[in-house]
């Protein structure tokens, strides 16, 4: 749909959360300096899914097997295990806390970071040197004009980035590959559902089901004393004049990746219901109480139903160039 009334509410919560230069900013006519705007972390005030410690845990529990194991850990540790010197290379890496924890790991012997937002690699650096690694690069602008493709990495890392690429098949194809070792790999931590967030009927009428499990108490929005009542999807319009980078292509990130690559492993997260229903109220969960639990235990299963007839929105992803499978990554 080109507008919907989720896009008006979704409007006036930015305002009561970022204030009106944040709108203001989705005025310009620049497609990259609006998509800049929505990751200048100076001013984002957020609740959304991600800053809930126990959908955290889901994801742990998901992906690696174990709630307090997180991916990064996981990935280096079931294989990369025997590997040494490793050079990886993050695309829209943002203030980096994933790099981070990658860097930290023995394995890697360089990890370089690319985003086109220099404030965020600013406090990338600050981090990353208040830890003492020393391994870590950061790298500002186009990857194209940044990074040489004769510059090679065993890893090629995305985390909530690859989704933000147009024409995601001539992207992996003529950036990401030519800057690969011939035994090299890509690894994702991604959105991997629909275009624009166009989700379908039938899915917009799962997380408004969903809706109803949850207490007034929790449904009060970021910032606000409104109520979360209805979940309406997002407009085309507004999808493109708050960032239009986002999602543009994000459905065919499995298929081009399959075209491609051998699977090494993947493992889906859900996201489905969650990312939708606990947008703007997810401040409400970060504290643990009974009715938090609860409420939270309620929206798992749910999610976990739904999972069974459809595919995931969201998908951790470890993938080898099908010309070098010969060469596969420890897995002990």
């Amino acid at each position: 749909m080109l507008i919907t009334r989720g896009d008006f509410i979704d409007v006036w919560s930015k305002l009561k959360q970022r204030g009106k230069g944040f709108l203001i900013s989705k005025l310009n006519p620049s497609k990259i300096n609006r998509t800049k705007s929505a990751f200048n972390e100076s001013a984002v005030s957020s609740a959304n899914w991600w800053i809930i410690p126990a959908v955290q845990k889901r994801w742990n529990k998901m992906i690696t097997g174990v709630d307090k194991m997180d991916y990064e850990d996981y990935l280096m540790d079931k294989f990369f295990a025997s590997t040494s010197a490793l050079r990886l290379l993050s695309i829209g890496s943002g203030v980096s806390s994933h790099e981070i924890k990658l860097a930290k790991h023995n394995q890697l012997n360089k990890v370089v970071c690319t985003d086109l937002v220099q404030s965020l690699l600013e406090k990338a650096a600050i981090n990353a040197k208040a830890q003492g690694l020393s391994n870590m690069h950061f790298v500002c602008g186009d990857i194209n004009n940044t990074i040489p493709s004769d510059e090679k990495f065993d890893i090629i890392f995305f985390h909530a980035s690859l989704h933000h690429f147009y024409d995601i098949d001539t992207f992996i194809k003529e950036t990401v590959i030519p800057r690969l070792k011939p035994n090299g790999h890509i690894v994702i931590n991604e959105y991997v559902g629909v275009n624009r967030l166009q989700f379908p009927k039938h899915q917009i009428k799962a997380v408004n089901q969903s809706l109803t499990l949850i207490p007034h108490a929790l449904k009060k929005r970021y910032k606000s004393n409104a109520l979360k009542k209805k979940f309406y999807g997002s407009g085309l319009i507004r999808m493109i004049l708050a960032d239009p980078s986002e999602c543009v292509d994000a459905d065919q990130i499995l298929p081009t990746l399959h075209k491609y690559c051998t699977v090494i492993e993947e493992k889906a997260y859900g996201g489905n219901i969650l990312m939708n229903a606990l947008k703007d109220i997810a401040h409400n969960f970060v504290h643990e109480s009974f009715e938090v639990n609860q409420t939270l235990q309620m929206l798992f299963d749910f999610e976990d139903e739904y999972l069974k007839k459809n595919q995931s929105d969201f998908l951790f992803g470890v993938y080898q160039l099908k010309n070098s499978c010969d060469s596969k990554p420890n897995k002990n």
